[in-house]
């Protein structure tokens, strides 16, 4: 993922509206623009920025059919920064967390064997 998309998705998810939109299309995948709208106090078209902002970051995919556009959510983005940040780090604390089990174990058991 390049840099620019991240930023995208990071400004996209820093949203509190922009999140919740996500999670209405995630629950109701292909609602259209009214659907999320009923979720808001909002004008149409404070929603229908936050969607533009949320499909610039590829958050959101917008199909057409004939007069309404259907929303669906893309997980994607949001796999691919997980993956850029905790992969890398995910190995390294998994394996110093296993080097502390067997450090305390063995302790453990010299411990036993002294009484």
């Amino acid at each position: 993922m390049k840099p620019k998309s991240m930023d995208a998705v990071f400004q996209a998810l820093a949203s509190e509206s922009r999140r919740k939109i996500l999670d209405i299309i995630k629950g109701m995948p292909g609602c259209n623009v009214n659907d999320v709208c009923k979720y808001f106090d909002t004008s149409r078209i404070a929603v229908m920025k936050h969607l533009r902002v949320l499909e610039a970051a590829d958050l959101i995919i917008s199909k057409k059919e004939g007069r309404q556009r259907e929303l669906y959510f893309n997980v994607v983005p949001i796999q691919m920064v997980y993956d850029r940040w905790t992969t890398e780090y995910s190995a390294f604390w998994a394996g110093h967390v296993t080097d502390i089990k067997f450090k305390a174990e063995s302790k453990r058991r010299n411990h036993g064997r002294k009484e």
